[in-house]
């Protein structure tokens, strides 16, 4: 090993430790904004929740603690087949998003980079477009058709970005172009699809392509669940592989690490955790990109702290954003995506200016 790879890993080194001394004190105040915001979550909406009977109630549910509700039977089946299941789910697709934008953004080397950046939003759409407008039906058991055909268009725009690539995971910017001519191949066929519409199935894709988290039951949160832990924990795994990869492929080849092995398994688990969550919330934007940038202004830039922490940050970020969806124009409702985009876009705008600056 050379002098220079040596004072790189002591760098490496120094950096993850630093980081991991940030990360008690961040980690502890995501965790308190995301109980915080779970419990305005469940609580606000059309009918409003007692703090004390929710508190309770779930303080009932977890295994050895006889504490009596004092909710009654109908609240009692708001909380727990309303508003829970979607608090839980609009967490879990921000985690996914979360973690998935820090591995893509670990791979490419490129803190711009998205968790819908090989097709997958694209791919995703064009399922939807399909299960919804034209009755494409791919239910699986208890999956419902449509979080079958959206998972399973993201998935094949993602293989045609591979194979267009020729598997080039060694040169991730061949990757890249290959994901931005997917993207527009699905997209035009997406809008092509739209066209063919009535109005009624129209606007019923297209509240879904603005992302939306409505859901009665746990149905969507099983699906997702399964996803999250396991891809998850491969990100997690190899966060410390994306902390090498920083260093550059010889760097990496000299530590014993096969950059193209790394970069695969992660885009992969990126991805899939991304395909899943889309299925079940639709497109909702800028949570993979915005998310992760403020982990590193919090802690700095290992991955091994980015990825769980940006996990935390996601889903209370995702239930916050949801607590204004359902009440901003009650009884109406705000899609989603469009509450993360008026507070992405901005973000986004800030981060290339603080970069042509730096520059």
């Amino acid at each position: 090993m050379t002098a220079r790879t040596h004072a790189s890993t002591d760098a490496l080194d120094e950096t993850a430790q630093r980081a991991f001394r940030l990360s008690v004190p961040a980690l502890l105040g995501c965790l308190a904004l995301l109980l915080l915001t779970v419990l305005i979550s469940v609580t606000q909406g059309a009918a409003g929740l007692p703090v004390e009977g929710v508190v309770r109630s779930l303080l009932g549910a977890l295994p050895g603690v006889d504490v009596a509700t004092t909710l009654t039977t109908s609240q009692e089946a708001v909380l727990w087949q309303i508003r829970l299941p979607r608090t839980v789910l609009a967490a879990l697709v921000g985690a996914s998003l979360a973690m998935a934008g820090a591995g893509y953004q670990g791979v490419f080397r490129n803190p711009l980079a998205d968790p819908y950046l090989l097709g997958v939003s694209a791919g995703a759409g064009l399922g939807a477009v399909l299960a919804l407008g034209f009755g494409l039906d791919l239910a699986w058991g208890p999956v419902a058709a449509l979080p079958m055909a959206a998972f399973g268009g993201a998935i094949i725009a993602v293989t045609g970005s591979v194979l267009v690539a020729r598997g080039s995971f060694r040169d991730p910017a061949t990757l890249l172009l290959a994901g931005v001519a997917m993207a527009a191949l699905f997209s035009a066929a997406q809008t092509y699809a739209l066209t063919r519409l009535d109005q009624t199935a129209a606007r019923e894709v297209l509240s879904w392509l603005f992302g939306r988290l409505a859901t009665h039951g746990w149905a969507p949160v099983t699906l997702l669940l399964p996803y999250v832990l396991l891809a998850g924990a491969v990100l997690w795994v190899h966060a410390r592989h994306l902390d090498v990869l920083r260093l550059g492929d010889d760097e990496a080849r000299a530590l014993g690490l096969s950059p193209a092995r790394s970069r695969f398994v992660v885009v992969a688990s990126a991805t899939l955790i991304t395909a899943a969550a889309v299925s079940v919330s639709g497109l909702i934007a800028f949570v993979g990109l915005v998310t992760p940038h403020l982990v590193r202004l919090l802690v700095g830039h290992s991955y091994r702290v980015i990825i769980p922490l940006s996990a935390v940050l996601g889903a209370a970020f995702l239930a916050l954003v949801d607590i204004g969806a359902r009440t901003l124009v009650a009884p109406g409702e705000l899609p989603v995506g469009v509450i993360t985009a008026f507070v992405g876009a901005p973000f986004f705008c800030v981060v290339l200016w603080r970069r042509k600056v730096g520059s």
